[in-house]
């Protein structure tokens, strides 16, 4: 930028607009920041029951792992995106826990009085079986996820990729490194000072909280244990119908808090470039005026909106081009730099804006990044293209009765107004026919080269064609001059009869049958998309199967992608289980014992699901 911006014409300013990086510079940074948290609290966690030097070696396998990872993924050609983000942030929670149980292992053979080196050896032999285990019960849950199918899974697949890296190197850190570094440090380490009160008090507490309290709470659930089971059983039932029944709604992909804001603009198909300014003009002009507002407001006198970007015959929802369709573009400061929500400010901005008379599509919406397509995308199959529009227009009024939903429009719209052009019957009697009446009237409206002349080493052609005026009358039309084979003149309208007619812009078919998309946007504060879809197929599809006979649905865009990519998941899980009870069942020389372990299974459950309800968070893809 600066390069070219040197060399740029006088008056020319060069800006970056729809900056997408900024939304994973936002994740990089929270990472970083996650990840030095991580590691002091693991430092402070530890110097509270350790030394200064044993703590400071446990945290230390943190950003070993992590820089180890970050260079194996460069050497193998992944990439850092989004997903992958999500991989390194789960890791940061789980990678540190195969390095505090050895290390806590070490140091409880040193407490019975062995000698330093007798002690490193031993507590890793008795962890090392264990821990093993443990990374590979991981790496059986998370590696089903290699296998997702569909669009999802192809995204979802970075997480396991880089999760297992991280934690492979992990596990590596922690026995081959760590216990030397704690070996040369108990060596080296100097005779420690009185323990403070402070530590002498909390370690004195959280014995007997381990030897009291966590013991008599142990023997009351074993007392109790079918009482214990069965309320565990209850709540995993009443979370399970949480799920089910809608409390807990699940969205696929939630979207990001983003940096850019979008109004996708649609007006009816032969709309001037003029028209289509006038409606960019005033959403341009509310943008500029709620950025003001919200500067002042909101954003403490810091710039809310830095840039604002107006594209005429581009819109990322039209499967169309041409004047009548706009898109303004708005970069908003960055989303760790702003108090405001991107939703709240798309939802100012389309109440400001109100209804307008001109489009036939009004969307205010932040880019989609990631898989998953529309979250509303029902396609309507019939024969009759009558019977399809009219279900259309139903569909439409059945999507926009939802509180939340809105940009509610198919891909069946009328095209530019044109003149249906049919010959009377006896025209023949004249020697014409239909290919040669369209032949002049293209030579005539589109022009026909009359002559080429030499100028210079150039040769240029002289077209003729009709004035421009004239081309949209149709009186003109209708008195246009047929040629005859003989070489006589008749007028158009004496063979043929005019008539100004409207079709559809077009007409897709799939699988032999007509077919029509209605497209629809939602608020996910309001409504929930995977919802209505499922509330449309139980209520409102049989009622318009049995209004149009022959009428067929399919459920693209979320809806399509989640049922496939969560088809494979289940199947993925399910072999994810057998792998870790196959691990367990080496392990512990028992059938029946994994299953106890792997009782921990839909107690996790239910955290994730209480978790989400009370965090007001929906259940996703990722979670």
């Amino acid at each position: 930028m600066e390069e070219q911006q040197a060399i740029a014409p006088d008056g020319v300013m060069l800006q970056m607009t729809n900056d997408l990086s900024s939304v994973l510079w936002d994740r990089l940074t929270m990472m970083v920041k996650n990840g030095w948290q991580g590691i002091i609290l693991v430092f402070a966690t530890m110097w509270l029951f350790f030394s200064f030097r044993y703590s400071f070696w446990v945290a230390a396998g943190l950003p070993v792992a992590f820089l180890g990872g970050l260079f194996l993924m460069a050497q193998l050609g992944l990439s850092i995106n989004i997903m992958s983000l999500v991989g390194l942030l789960m890791a940061i929670g789980i990678m540190m826990d195969d390095a505090i149980v050895i290390a806590e292992s070490i140091a409880a053979h040193l407490d019975r009085g062995e000698e330093i080196d007798d002690a490193v050896i031993k507590g890793v032999k008795k962890v090392l079986p264990g821990v093993i285990s443990s990374f590979l019960t991981t790496v059986c849950i998370f590696g089903s996820l290699l296998f997702l199918q569909g669009e999802m899974g192809a995204v979802l697949k970075a997480v396991p990729q880089v999760l297992i890296l991280v934690l492979s190197l992990s596990l590596v850190e922690a026995f081959l490194i760590l216990p030397n570094h704690l070996s040369h440090s108990l060596h080296k380490q100097k005779q420690e000072k009185t323990t403070p009160k402070f530590k002498q008090k909390l370690l004195a507490s959280f014995e007997n909280f381990r030897n009291t309290t966590l013991v008599n709470a142990v023997d009351k659930v074993v007392e109790y244990r079918y009482a214990f089971m069965g309320s565990v059983i209850t709540l995993l039932l009443i979370s399970a119908a949480t799920l089910i029944g809608g409390l807990l709604k699940f969205q696929p992909f939630p979207e990001l808090d983003g940096d850019i804001a979008e109004a996708r603009i649609i007006l009816p198909p032969g709309s001037s470039l003029s028209q289509t300014e006038t409606v960019v003009d005033k959403i341009v002009a509310s943008a500029q005026k709620l950025d003001k507002e919200w500067t002042e407001k909101v954003e403490g006198g810091n710039p809310l909106v830095l840039h604002i970007t107006s594209q005429f015959n581009a819109n990322a929802d039209a499967n169309e081009s041409g004047p009548h369709i706009a898109t303004v573009r708005l970069d908003l400061l960055g989303a760790e730099s702003r108090n405001t929500l991107i939703d709240d400010f798309i939802a100012a901005w389309r109440e400001d804006i109100g209804e307008l008379a001109d489009p036939i599509s009004l969307v205010f919406k932040q880019p989609t990044m990631g898989p998953g397509g529309r979250a509303i995308e029902i396609r309507a199959k019939h024969d009759d293209l009558d019977a399809l529009k009219a279900a259309s227009i139903d569909i439409q009024q059945y999507l926009n009765q939802f509180d939340g939903v809105h940009g509610v429009l198919d891909d069946m719209r009328m095209g530019k107004e044109e003149v249906l052009v049919k010959l009377r019957p006896g025209a023949e009697a004249y020697g014409i026919n239909g290919q040669l009446v369209a032949n002049q009237l293209r030579a005539a409206f589109f022009g026909q080269t009359a002559d080429e002349i030499q100028v210079g080493v150039e040769n240029i052609s002289i077209e003729v064609r009709l004035d421009k005026t004239q081309a949209g009358d149709l009186q003109q039309l209708a008195n246009f001059p047929i040629i005859l084979p003989d070489g006589s003149q008749i007028p158009l309208a004496t063979i043929a009869t005019l008539n100004f007619q409207r079709n559809y812009v077009r007409i897709q078919r799939i699988d032999g049958l007509r077919t029509v998309s209605v497209f629809g946007d939602t608020d996910n504060t309001k409504a929930n998309s995977t919802a209505i879809i499922r509330q449309f197929q139980q209520d409102e599809a049989p009622k318009l199967m049995q209004k149009y006979p022959g009428l067929r649905f399919d459920f693209e865009g979320e809806a399509k992608d989640t049922a496939e990519t969560g088809a494979s998941m289940g199947k993925g899980f399910l072999l994810g289980l057998f792998g870790v009870f196959a691990i367990l069942s080496y392990q512990f020389r028992s059938y029946l014992e994994p299953f106890v372990v792997m009782l921990a299974i839909p107690l996790a459950f239910i955290g994730v699901v209480w978790g989400h309800i009370v965090l007001g968070h929906s259940l996703s893809m990722p979670s």
